[in-house]
């Protein structure tokens, strides 16, 4: 019987080991852009066409590839930075597994130009399928070109799995831009289709994040720096202001090297507790810098995720370094009374305490109130001061109006701040079957806590929560608009410039198509600017760029659920976003249109997500509740 196991081609291996390393065109532009890095070059540009999978190109002033280096740079395995076991545990580079330029050929086609400052001539090679099919020497600058075309042309399973356009260019940039914020002392350029989206100077770390993140948080920064004997802390946390619903502005970086670790994004959150919303997250550029032997970078494919030999004491500096940063720009509470030179520099402070001054201050009221044994909880009494009142200022003016409930009458009180008008439209959105639940038409209702409608019934009552009714009455509303019916679009007579991050452009550009079928006018601007010409009917004016924004975060944070299309996705946050929220106080006759309007949808007792929209009770139900059955 013939044995049954062989070695696979190199080529075939070669595939296998790209399926890991090179899952799209954005893993090649890390391992290009790392590969840079390492070469010592100072000035990085990289150049994409058709969203990579047309053209990668890295082009370099590093030190360059000899013609037996370069060529040996595409073989497997084939490394300058690892000699022994022990290399292994020492690691300061970015690349060192040897399979970023083999994998990238096995599944592309490549070409590769280097010099070295102190040859001739440089050295071209072209490889297609793991074969070079030329080699020659080439004139070109020191430095190396490298070029990866027709991602997985040989592949066309795998090309078929990649996203559109817009999203595989997204994922391109959030490579590009944890590169760049690794590494603020390098020029680093994006041209993508001809357009030059990135032209980063090489500065300071905080320099580097401005030109990334946007000009927002140039006053919106807290800079973070502990120096210890284990590891080094340092970079910066934005204000609590700057939290979003999404991780998108959290950057760890270990040694210069961006890795994922939701057990330091806790240690940062912790950091923030009670700073900002449960459900928000921090934003914060950090950097760990600790003696390579402390940690095992060598646990997955993409190197993202590392191993750390004591997490807990990583946790615990990482925490307290963000805690301390915080308390010293007055952000948090800080338990730490060292002062600093501009305080120690007050009169107060500098000049000496006479004994005429010493004498005036013991003898005042303020000290002796101080001094006398179980009087420092102590203040005398005057009816001279002005701010008796002062906690009048906090209690809202209250209006009584009176509401009849069935044979009796009712005083109810709402505070004096303007409700949110909730449209009163004379035609409803008819569902396509009458509701089951139709006879629920309230006669009257009255608002709890600013938050639920107590309704009344013909046969008991409804407990409705305004902000899940409105969710799933907007719902039906823009889901009928996305699907053939067009919204009204307020056009704005001075319209508003829009001004995204990179990533979030591209993220606009591509919802787009779907945004203006819901009432949105928004044009391109060029360099991550729209223009907004127009909004649905129902956002407030002024609150444009404001709704869009929320709009995107909403829909970053929906991305994970792969089961609704972009489209739906987007129903869904427009709907929870223009939902009127809990708290908000309602008049009676926009409670009564509201329920009236939650019943004429097609499902109106849960919101799309499946939470409920009201509790029902009815005559039945209180009888047994009070125990008055017969």
């Amino acid at each position: 019987m013939a044995d049954i196991i062989h070695l696979l081609p190199d080529n075939i291996a070669n595939q296998i080991a790209a399926g890991e390393v090179i899952q799209r065109p954005a893993s090649a532009v890390k391992e290009l852009l790392e590969n840079a890095v390492d070469a010592g070059a100072t000035n990085i540009q990289l150049i994409v066409a058709d969203a990579g999978k047309a053209l990668v190109q890295v082009i370099d002033n590093g030190k360059g590839m000899s013609e037996t280096d370069a060529r040996m740079s595409f073989e497997r395995h084939a490394t300058s930075k690892i000699r022994n076991i022990d290399d292994l545990f020492s690691i300061k580079t970015m690349g060192f597994r040897g399979e970023a330029l083999a994998s990238i050929a096995a599944v592309a086609q490549v070409e590769l130009k280097t010099k070295r400052a102190e040859d001739e001539l440089g050295s071209f090679i072209a490889v297609e399928n793991s074969v070079v099919t030329r080699q020659e020497p080439c004139a070109c600058n020191a430095g190396t070109s490298i070029s990866m075309k027709n991602l997985f042309f040989n592949v066309p399973a795998r090309r078929n799995f990649l996203k559109t356009n817009a999203v595989e260019t997204k994922h391109i940039i959030d490579e590009f831009i944890r590169v760049a914020m690794a590494y603020p002392q390098l020029f680093f350029s994006l041209t993508i289709n001809g357009m030059e989206q990135f032209h980063l100077e090489a500065g300071s770390i905080k320099q580097r994040i401005i030109q990334v993140l946007g000009n927002n948080y140039n006053t919106k920064l807290v800079s973070v720096k502990e120096d210890m004997d284990y590891m080094d802390v340092y970079g910066f946390v934005g204000k609590p202001e700057t939290a979003k619903k999404t991780r998108g502005d959290q950057y760890f970086f270990v040694n210069n090297r961006f890795i994922k670790s939701a057990y330091l994004n806790h240690a940062v959150s912790s950091a923030f507790s009670d700073m900002i919303a449960k459900d928000s997250f921090a934003s914060y550029v950090l950097f760990i810098d600790l003696d390579p032997s402390q940690i095992d970078i060598n646990v997955h494919p993409t190197k993202q995720e590392i191993k750390f030999e004591d997490e807990r004491i990583v946790y615990a500096f990482v925490q307290s370094a963000v805690k301390h940063a915080l308390a010293q720009f007055s952000i948090a509470p800080s338990l730490d009374f060292t002062l600093n030179p501009e305080i120690q520099g007050l009169d107060a402070v500098s000049k000496p305490f006479t004994d005429r001054q010493q004498e005036e201050t013991s003898s005042s009221r303020l000290f002796n109130t101080f001094t006398q044994k179980g009087q420092a909880h102590f203040v005398e009494p005057t009816n001279k001061s002005e701010l008796r009142h002062w906690k009048d200022f906090f209690k809202p003016s209250e209006i009584s109006q009176e509401v009849t409930i069935g044979s009796g009458s009712y005083v109810v009180k709402s505070s004096g701040v303007d409700a949110f008008q909730l449209p009163i439209d004379d035609e409803l959105p008819l569902a396509t079957t009458t509701s089951p639940l139709s006879h629920h038409t309230p006669t009257h209702c009255i608002q709890l806590h600013n938050t639920y409608i107590l309704a009344t019934a013909q046969s008991g009552f409804l407990l409705v929560h305004q902000q899940l009714a409105h969710e799933r009455i907007l719902y039906d509303m823009y889901s009928a608009a996305s699907h053939g019916t067009q919204m009204i679009t307020q056009q704005s007579l001075f319209p508003v410039t829009l001004e995204l991050s990179a990533p979030d452009a591209a993220l606009l550009q591509d919802l787009l198509p779907s945004i203006q079928v819901i009432g949105y006018a928004i044009e391109p601007f060029g360099n991550n600017t729209f223009i907004i010409q127009g909004v649905p009917a129902d956002v407030l004016k002024g609150n444009e760029k404001n709704t869009i924004e929320l709009l995107l975060e909403q829909f970053k944070h929906f991305n994970s659920d792969v089961k609704f299309s972009n489209r739906e996705k987007l129903v869904r946050c427009m709907s929870r976003q223009q939902a009127i929220k809990a708290g908000q106080p309602l008049s009676e006759q926009e409670m009564i249109k509201l329920v009236e309007s939650l019943f004429v949808c097609a499902t109106p007792n849960v919101t799309p997500s499946g939470s409920p929209t009201y509790v029902a009770y009815t005559e039945n139900q209180l009888d047994r509740m009070f125990q008055r059955l017969m």
